[in-house]
């Protein structure tokens, strides 16, 4: 995905030049003239990732411009533009919150450096306010990606469940996040901050399920050498976030049942009940209903673990979250492994998306992890997904197929497909002129099946000088496996 940079200037000179070095290093650009329409860009909620201010504008200046920018809490990297270079006026912009500074005009080098330079600073900040709230237990439902109707109705969900102590049961697909979201119910109930204990049930001993849960006394049991608190103590106040509850064994599924309804629990060894404040979130990737009626799972704790119901989507469901989610992972693994990839090429989202993704969410984070560790280019490439490229069927935007030959039907002069001529290549990078003009030449050939008159109108150039190119470019064969041998020698 594109990164896009908000140009405010209000020299319309100066914002296409900038324009036009953005956009050959593959970024979008946005623009306004004044610092009022900068900030109405803003509020507007478009996507905008690095901010170019030019500090001396008509109206509001730069400089105020951006200190409205953060008393409005838009945390854009911003880099602020002079004519004069005045040291003064470029250190009250750095104290206001700009990142970088350079004079006009500068070199295109110098510009896609520091835009580069504030992105990676971006995406360091953005890592590490995640990581904070993820300690804290702050994370809040705003933090989880994605805007699909799906996701939109577990936000929802959540935030209502989050106001109270409703016991809650998150269902879904291995890998679809689940413990993100309890994490999220935590974070935006008036337990935030409170401790968030996760247990995996299934990944448990069962000889030690009912210790780790609810603690034992020191000598209790043969090796018991020392008192353990059990998760339930460590959650007190805060939130206990149960995974693959439908793990647990029968005889634990009672005390717990017990724990809930009693607010208190039962250590090894213990002489009284002690009680606990903790609320409960479970999750659980089985259809406990059909456990229930195996009897595998206990009725009456299905039903009180199942007060509240949340279903978290499979990403086949909310394919149309998949660019933001990438463009999350490359931001956190650029930070963790000290890369600098931008983003991923137009062809890879097209791929990621057509990918039906079995193991949700956790599958696609690791296949961009690979991709980041492995990648040597501004954007992420198809080669770099050689699990997924190879698996998911290429979008029909970039299927090369032969177009068919003219018929009765069709009247020579009407293309039968619509087929891009690719302008990046393997790396990422801009083709070159020659080989882009090449292809295109090409393919109005194959489509207009090798009628050089209607080719040379098509692509607004003479016939002499479509024959040039033919010759200079070596397509004297596909014209004649075309049928335009005729033409070409009426026309020699």
């Amino acid at each position: 995905m594109a990164k896009t940079v908000l140009v405010v200037d209000d020299d319309p000179t100066q914002r296409r030049l900038i324009q036009a070095v953005l956009e050959r290093d593959g970024f979008a650009v946005a623009h306004a003239q004044s610092g009022d329409e900068a900030i109405q860009h803003l509020t507007s909620g478009a996507v905008v990732d690095v901010v170019l201010l030019d500090l001396v504008m008509p109206g509001i200046s730069g400089q105020d411009t951006l200190v409205e920018m953060r008393a409005r809490g838009f945390g854009q990297p911003v880099i602020v533009l002079t004519a004069t270079g005045g040291i003064d006026t470029v250190v009250q912009a750095m104290q206001a919150g700009a990142c970088d500074f350079f004079v006009k005009p500068a070199s295109p080098e110098r510009i896609t450096v520091s835009i580069r330079n504030a992105l990676s600073m971006g995406s360091l900040k953005s890592e590490v306010d995640r990581l904070k709230k993820h300690a804290s237990g702050r994370t809040t439902f705003d933090d989880l990606i994605g805007t699909s109707p799906a996701m939109l109705m577990v936000k929802r969900l959540g935030e209502r469940a989050a106001k109270s102590s409703i016991p809650i049961l998150i269902t879904g697909e291995s890998g679809v996040g689940k413990e993100v979201i309890a994490r999220a119910v935590h974070g935006s109930s008036d337990r935030a901050g409170k401790p968030f204990i996760a247990v995996n049930c299934g990944a448990i001993p069962e000889n030690l399920v009912e210790s780790i849960l609810f603690g034992h006394e020191k000598g209790s049991f043969t090796g018991a050498s020392d008192k353990h608190l059990g998760k339930f103590q460590e959650a007190n106040g805060g939130t206990l976030f149960l995974d693959e509850v439908g793990e647990l064994p029968l005889d634990i599924q009672v005390k717990l049942l017990r724990a809930l309804q009693e607010s208190e629990i039962d250590p090894i060894g213990a002489k009284r009940s002690i009680k606990v404040d903790v609320r409960i979130v479970s999750a659980t990737n089985r259809d406990l209903s059909q456990a229930v009626a195996e009897g595998r799972f206990r009725e009456d704790l299905f039903y009180r673990l199942n007060v509240f119901p949340i279903e978290a989507p499979a990403l086949r469901e909310r394919k149309e979250d998949i660019a933001a989610l990438v463009d999350a992972f490359v931001r956190r693994f650029n930070v963790e492994e000290g890369k600098s990839v931008v983003g991923a090429s137009a062809e890879t989202m097209a791929y990621l998306s057509a990918f039906d993704w079995p193991g949700n969410v956790r599958q696609l984070e690791n296949a961009v992890y690979r991709a980041i560790v492995l990648a040597d280019a501004p954007y992420l490439q198809p080669h770099d997904f050689p699990a997924i490229s190879g698996v998911a069927a290429p979008p029909p935007e970039y299927v090369a197929s032969p177009s068919p030959a003219p018929s009765a039907a069709a009247p020579a002069g009407e293309p039968a497909i619509d087929q891009p001529v690719r302008i990046l290549d393997a790396r990422g990078h801009l083709r070159t002129l020659e080989e882009i003009e090449r292809d295109l030449i090409q393919l109005a050939i194959e489509v207009y099946a090798g009628h050089m008159s209607e080719v040379a109108r098509r692509l607004g150039i003479g016939r002499s000088t479509l024959y040039r190119k033919v010759r200079e470019q070596g397509l004297d064969a596909l014209v004649k496996s075309a049928g335009g041998e005729g033409e070409e020698e009426a026309a020699a």
